[in-house]
């Protein structure tokens, strides 16, 4: 917590301090209740003091309680907009802290996990806060400043006070001790609830395709009656805590009338009043002193939580990003190259490489694409271009540079990347086309509707209501998934980019539009650099450069009549698509 605690601005310290200062103001307010109840307990006890005497203290008392509360209110809004801008300023940090994770962390993490601490344990961390700034700076004040008050009233009573704090702070202890480790489990739940949810959601058609709704049904009962099992037997440990508090608060009031009743019965007439009087003020000061044990104990049943989830918060903030950014972003001798130079790659904490030893040049202009049965690593392989991961041996150079050495903004205006998955965002056609930034060119409206023409979206957008302002649903999901991939396509020809990375970019079109949206990228993309992982031989027929992989091994390089006649698997996959007169005729 106290890790998490040095985000706090200079702000928000100074509503921290402004709250501590109303908050001394408050206690002294309720504290000097008792005094005017003491004079008036002695007023009504001896003679010579008439009712307005009586009326002007309680009029005092009531002035107190006024100001008590007018400060509460005041200390509240102070600590509760303190804590939200802290709330909102750790859900920031720790958002872009994810932006700048590489795939590794992400999968370290898990996405359910990383969506639940930045919103359930940040607000976990926010609701201690919130009440915590001001029973934690209201409680120990007004203990330390009542137990100064009644040292002088009474020794008896003073260790009755006590006993009754030491058996509050020894039960607190035990309990606190029993549930802490249960809140651990309790965040780990939420997330594999998160999780769980998550993947049936998405996965909702499937689900429904295989009647596997009971399997999923029970696969949410088991982590779900987990986490209730949990906050269960939490609940029923907190549910103990109210009524012992209340026993020993009630005994201590008990236990003073009880001394207080022996101290004036043994006292002489002129001391009778005077005990009296300090029995109310011990009573009500001993109450004060309990009840500041009170809160500090709703305190404590908040800390565990709250500290779980501050320390789940760190260890993303602490998390360092495998991929470094690097510091050139200069101009280079070479333009819109791509070169491996042996690189071998495998996943962190795999045993066997995906990627043995490939090396391959892409100069300005060319297109080189890749082959290979599902698993050989084509996909990994563009993958490693943009940084999505770092190679293990070897290296990658773009425009003659490491990747590794390229500022991740210098790269990314580089290339235009196209995923295996076409990924829409919540806005209209124009907002997903010009999505992002780049410092090749601005991305104006006449660009977003050439980007749409070769990408062959020109007819299913100008058809949809409202055209280019028409709405895209999160994910896409109100477009086709070839109007997505045609619509992802757009967005990377819109940068205008010096490389072009497809990956598996055309696999939702059919063959006609394939021809046609891979004829007018040749047009458009005849200075930059493509390349395309592609499953369909027709998809990369003409490209200038084949790279056949196998098994993470490069057995093939080069054109489609060379590879035919040279490479055994480029010619199997080749037979395994098209007949033997259709590929001699290409």
């Amino acid at each position: 917590m106290r890790k998490l605690l040095k985000n706090l601005t200079k702000k928000d310290l100074l509503f921290a301090f402004i709250c501590f200062v109303l908050i001394i103001g408050q206690v002294w307010l309720e504290l000097r209740m008792p005094e005017y109840m003491s004079n008036i307990t002695r007023m009504v006890e001896t003679s010579g003091h008439s009712l307005k005497d009586i009326l002007t203290q309680g009029f005092y008392m009531l002035l107190c309680a006024g100001g008590s509360l007018v400060l509460a209110v005041i200390v509240g809004f102070f600590s509760t907009y303190m804590t939200s801008n802290f709330s909102r300023n750790i859900r920031k940090i720790i958002f872009e802290k994810v932006q700048h994770f590489s795939a590794k962390e992400i999968n370290k993490f898990s996405t359910s996990s990383l969506i639940t601490r930045t919103t359930n344990d940040v607000t976990q961390v926010e609701m201690f806060m919130t009440f915590g700034l001001q029973v934690m700076m209201k409680a120990p004040i007004m203990a330390i400043w009542a137990v100064v008050k009644i040292l002088n009233k009474g020794f008896e009573w003073s260790i009755l006070t006590g006993g009754c704090v030491v058996i509050l702070l020894t039960f607190i202890f035990i309990l606190i001790s029993i549930v802490s480790p249960k809140f651990e489990k309790v965040q780990k739940l939420i997330d594999r609830i998160n999780g769980v949810t998550r993947e049936n959601l998405t996965g909702i058609r499937v689900i429904r395709a295989f009647n596997a709704e009971k399997f999923q049904t029970d696969r949410f009962e088991t982590v779900n009656t987990n986490l209730t099992n949990i906050q269960l037997f939490i609940q029923k440990c907190f549910a103990i805590m109210q009524p012992v508090m209340y026993i020993v608060m009630h005994s201590l009031t008990l236990g003073i009338y009880l001394i207080g009743a022996y101290l004036i019965n043994a006292a002489g007439m002129v001391d009778k009043i005077t005990l009296f009087s300090n029995m109310i003020v011990f009573s009500s000061y001993g109450m004060q002193v309990i009840f500041s044990f009170l809160l500090l104990a709703s305190i404590f049943v908040m800390w565990p939580r709250a500290n779980v989830s501050a320390k789940r918060i760190n260890e993303v903030l602490v998390e360092e990003s495998s991929i470094k950014d690097g510091k050139f972003k200069g101009k280079t001798k070479e333009i819109g190259t791509v070169e491996f130079k042996n690189v071998s790659f495998k996943y962190p904490d795999a045993d066997d490489y995906i990627l043995n030893n490939i090396s391959f040049k892409a100069n300005k202009g060319e297109t080189v694409a890749f082959i290979g049965s599902t698993g050989s690593g084509k996909s990994t392989l563009i993958n490693l271009i943009p940084r999505f991961y770092d190679v293990t041996d070897g290296e990658i150079l773009v425009d003659g540079v490491n990747v590794k050495d390229y500022k991740l903004s210098a790269l990314n205006n580089k290339i235009g990347y196209i995923p295996q998955k076409a990924v829409m965002f919540t806005g209209t056609v124009s907002s997903n086309v010009s999505y992002g930034e780049t410092d090749r060119v601005e991305i104006g409206q006449d660009q977003i509707k050439e980007a749409v023409r070769i990408a062959q979206g020109k007819d299913f957008v100008e058809s949809m209501d409202g055209a280019y302002e028409a709405h895209i649903a999160r994910d896409g999901t109100n477009v086709s998934g070839g109007q997505k991939q045609r619509l992802a396509i757009a967005r990377a020809i819109a940068r205008d980019p010096e490389i072009y990375i497809f990956d598996d970019s055309f696999s939702a079109l059919d063959y006609k539009t394939d021809v046609s949206l891979r004829k007018e990228l040749k047009k458009h993309t005849k200075d930059a650099t493509s390349l395309i992982v592609a499953q369909r031989i027709g998809t990369i027929i003409n490209a200038d450069k084949i790279v056949v992989l196998d098994n993470g091994n490069c057995v093939g390089i080069g054109t489609h009549k060379e590879l035919l006649k040279s490479c055994d698997v480029y010619k199997e996959i080749a037979l395994s698509q098209l007949t033997k007169e259709e590929l001699e005729n290409a």
